[in-house]
């Protein structure tokens, strides 16, 4: 009985995997709403951000006061070099805007929330941008890793029989 409870316990830690941190990519540029990309999204501690962008466009930390108001020259960070990776560490609301005078005013603005990290996610998570409607910006879409063999994917039926296979086996040495 022993065989068999560590195989049920090898095959369901073979299967569960850590959760992994995902990246959004965001195309910071003018003509773009970022209002979708954070609209009923989910990001966790561990996820990051990160800002492509030309010249003439800066990532600004602010208020939620400064975001709503779109007001220039209290942030809290700022940086203009093109490629700016926000790591996000802390849970609750961040704000972003482009500091340039009248950016922010037109649409170069974004707001997160951030929760606590998910301890209960199945499988590493994996995020590819894609392109939204709208302009430049990018949607993330998560997807999970499967943590098993290749053939697997492709013939679940399989994998379930190589599974109680195992667990039989372990039966039959008990």
């Amino acid at each position: 009985m022993r065989t068999l409870l560590g195989c049920l316990v090898l095959i369901f830690f073979s299967m569960v995997a850590p959760a992994s941190s995902a990246t959004l990519t965001v195309n910071w540029s003018l003509g773009t709403d970022y209002t979708p990309l954070a609209t009923g999204k989910s990001f966790a501690v561990g996820d990051t951000i990160v800002f492509n962008y030309g010249a003439g466009h800066t990532v600004d930390e602010v208020s939620e006061n400064d975001y709503k108001s779109c007001t220039l020259g209290n942030s809290i960070t700022s940086d203009s070099s093109g490629t700016t990776t926000i790591a996000l560490t802390t849970t609750g609301p961040r704000y972003f805007i482009c500091g340039i005078p009248g950016h922010c005013a037109a649409g170069m603005k974004l707001a997160v929330t951030v929760a606590s990290a998910s301890s209960n996610v199945v499988g590493g998570g994996t995020t590819t941008p894609t392109p939204f409607t709208g302009g430049g910006g990018y949607n993330p879409t998560t997807t999970q890793a499967i943590p098993c063999a290749a053939w697997a994917v492709y013939c679940p039926l399989g994998a379930l029989v190589a599974t109680w296979a195992v667990v039989f086996y372990a039966l039959s040495l008990s």
